[in-house]
């Protein structure tokens, strides 16, 4: 494959040459479409995740849109946790059939095989790379820290108060399990690798609910652990630690190519913090999209702008997922905004 047939998004990853910043969005398959909404109304959220040809038409229906740079199977961070043994619903939102709070409940954990209990993932990564062979795939998974904190509160949480008293009275299970999940994430990432995922995304979601200290102690060493294992099966990584602005540093140091940054912190700023170590994805607040076209515009140009500080490379994102009543002709501009102005970059 010749550099110029290399797609955008994996020469940006990569720190080559690009004609202009390449652009893919967290969660462009989703509610705030109405081709998805029509698809979920004949299943419910897992019944879509198990189904690789409803999942793997959910992925195409953004890049049919709005011709953007990488599509992101779709698919839940939990999946693999239900996987370990855990029953899983959504009502919206995750909520857990149990939780996972002593050595006994981790005990009771499996290590799942990632084809046989997980493979619809593949199945429908594959399906896609078939509808859609020039545009590049990324897979995903949750990092330790953030499938722990499911698993430990039973649901999302305010403030994690029941996952830090954990970490503080049991840190030797905290580990534990901790290590059980890097070793998990670590099977599914290199399973969608070799399904043809071109890239792969690890989600520390709530990352930013930790002091410096506690991340470095108790969820840095576990995505570092991760990075080791998918490096070998070649794919680009991205990390994406939302809040996670105090330890940027030693994060530019985990092995993964890609850092993504939320949208608190301008991306000139994370390219000093991070010594220019490696390309930066982001980073518009995801609400910049519920107000007019013309501000949507004046954003992208000042990220683009901060951008000009990255050496490494960049790929445009929002800072966090799209939000469910963003109109889709405001995702539509923001696509436009970015290939009109995104900036030329040879290394």
């Amino acid at each position: 494959m010749t550099e110029r047939s290399t797609p955008l998004f994996l020469r940006a990853v990569r720190g080559e040459p690009v004609e202009r910043t390449p652009i893919w969005v967290m969660r462009q398959a989703g509610r705030y479409l109405p081709e998805y909404r029509e698809v979920r109304s004949k299943t419910t959220f897992l019944g879509l995740c198990k189904s690789p040809e409803l999942a793997a038409e959910v992925t195409l229906q953004p890049i049919r849109r709005f011709a953007l740079d990488a599509a992101i199977i779709f698919s839940d961070i939990l999946v693999p946790v239900e996987a370990m043994g855990i029953p899983l619903d959504y009502n919206p939102g995750p909520v857990l059939g149990r939780t996972t709070r002593s050595k006994e409940d981790i005990d009771a954990l499996t290590i799942p095989d990632p084809v046989k209990d997980m493979g619809f993932v593949m199945d429908a990564i594959r399906m896609f790379i078939r509808e859609m062979p020039d545009t590049p795939i990324l897979g995903f998974a949750g990092a330790p820290f953030t499938l722990a904190a499911y698993m430990i509160e039973g649901a999302g949480s305010k403030n994690y108060a029941v996952t830090k008293q954990f970490l503080y009275e049991q840190p030797k299970q905290a580990r534990r399990l901790l290590a059980k999940l890097a070793r998990t994430v670590s099977d599914h990432l290199i399973a969608q690798v070799e399904a043809g995922a071109a890239a792969v995304q690890i989600f520390d979601s709530w990352a930013g609910h930790l002091s410096r200290d506690d991340y470095l102690t108790f969820a840095l060493p576990f995505t570092i652990e991760i990075v080791d294992n998918v490096k070998k099966a070649g794919a680009p990584i991205i990390v994406f630690a939302k809040g996670a602005h105090s330890s940027l540093d030693e994060l530019s140091q985990c092995g993964a190519d890609v850092l993504g940054v939320d949208w608190t912190l301008p991306l000139d700023v994370a390219a000093e913090m991070t010594k220019q170590r490696v390309a930066l994805q982001g980073n518009l607040d995801p609400c910049v999209l519920l107000g007019p076209v013309e501000n949507i515009e004046r954003q992208v140009q000042r990220i683009l702008n901060e951008a000009q500080a990255i050496e490494k490379g960049h790929v445009f994102n929002l800072g966090h997922g799209i939000l469910p009543p963003t109109p889709p002709e405001h995702m539509a501009a923001l696509v436009d905004a970015v290939k009109r102005n995104g900036r030329r970059r040879t290394p």
